[in-house]
């Protein structure tokens, strides 16, 4: 029988709870509990709550990663890749227990940790996408753009139009979210006779 890894044991616990209870209603006691160890054995791996809570962000985040490299396919053009790895980023975002407690949790204490958690989870998406954006102006796909602003606005864009707009309206499905991705990312509003006119 393998060797019991005490500190994956421990990290899977502290994941669980932090999900379960946000950040702010954490213990180190509870962690323990779900652990089946004893909290001296968690200060064996981790110096405070902190720590374990950036250790499992670290994982949350490495997923993340994964997941978008996944969805980039070397033969595709720009916005196919592009959203394949927004729905599949979000749509991990959306359901991850931890991200969804940590969402909560803001909105409802402003607790810091949770804050600074989902910006870090946000920086990894908007890296990622600023780094594809490079690329493809690099190789004349798109025009010269400065590539952290459109990241930021892609999915500023694409949490606006997949969950703040069905808090009050009738959801948009995929492929509407994607024409209007194209409108105003691709095409662009106006109309080309007052495009000229500028």
């Amino acid at each position: 029988m393998a060797p019991i890894d005490r500190r994956q044991q421990v990290i899977h616990a502290a994941a669980q709870s932090f999900a379960m209870f946000g950040y702010k209603a954490t213990t180190m006691d509870q962690v323990a509990k779900i652990a089946n160890v004893g909290k001296g054995t968690i200060y064996t791996f981790f110096t405070n709550k902190e720590q374990l809570f950036d250790q499992i962000l670290v994982e949350v985040i490495q997923e993340m990663k994964n997941i978008a490299q996944r969805e980039v396919h070397q033969e595709s053009a720009f916005f196919d890749n592009l959203f394949r790895v927004l729905d599949a980023l979000l749509e991990f975002r959306r359901d991850h227990e931890l991200l969804v407690k940590l969402s909560q949790e803001l909105k409802d204490f402003g607790t810091l940790q949770a804050k600074e958690g989902l910006e870090k989870v946000e920086k990894v998406i908007t890296d990622f996408l600023a780094r594809e954006l490079e690329k493809a102006r690099d190789s004349g796909e798109i025009r010269d753009c400065n590539p952290q602003v459109v990241s930021f606005m892609m999915i500023r864009l694409y949490i606006a139009l997949t969950s703040d707009w069905s808090k009050h309206h009738e959801p948009l499905s995929k492929e509407e979210i994607k024409n209007y991705f194209r409108l105003f990312l691709m095409e662009g509003i106006a109309a080309i006779q007052s495009a000229e006119g500028l």
